[in-house]
């Protein structure tokens, strides 16, 4: 399977960030992760969610953040990787003056129906 960032459109989830599904089992045919760029602009932040089934890994590749990840709070940057656990409620609000890049990926893949809002 190959895809080309180039060629997919971008949506917003159910907590507010913009997502380009990179790979996805529903569209691409690969079965146990999803891998996505989601973009957080300047002062914006996520909606406090949480996934029940799905483990999630951020990757910073741009810009500077600030991460809510349970009861923790911490500085993003450059080249950090988050882990969040199913059920950790998380939140991420873009702290820098350009637009908050990460790489999300989540096993088993990102569904709607497993994100709940907490705010």
């Amino acid at each position: 399977m190959h895809t080309r960032d180039r060629d997919i459109d971008t949506y917003t989830t159910k907590d507010g960030s913009q997502i380009r599904e990179l790979m996805h089992p529903d569209v691409h045919g690969n079965r146990n992760q999803s891998l996505a760029e989601a973009i957080v602009s300047p002062g914006e932040i996520t909606q406090l969610h949480r996934h029940g089934k799905s483990e999630e890994l951020y990757h910073i590749t741009r810009g500077r953040g600030w991460m809510t990840l349970g009861e923790q709070e911490f500085e993003v940057n450059v080249g950090d990787t988050v882990a969040i656990a199913p059920g950790t409620a998380h939140c991420i609000k873009n702290i820098g003056e350009d637009p908050l890049h990460i790489l999300c990926s989540c096993s088993p893949p990102y569904a709607h129906d497993d994100t709940e809002l907490l705010e």
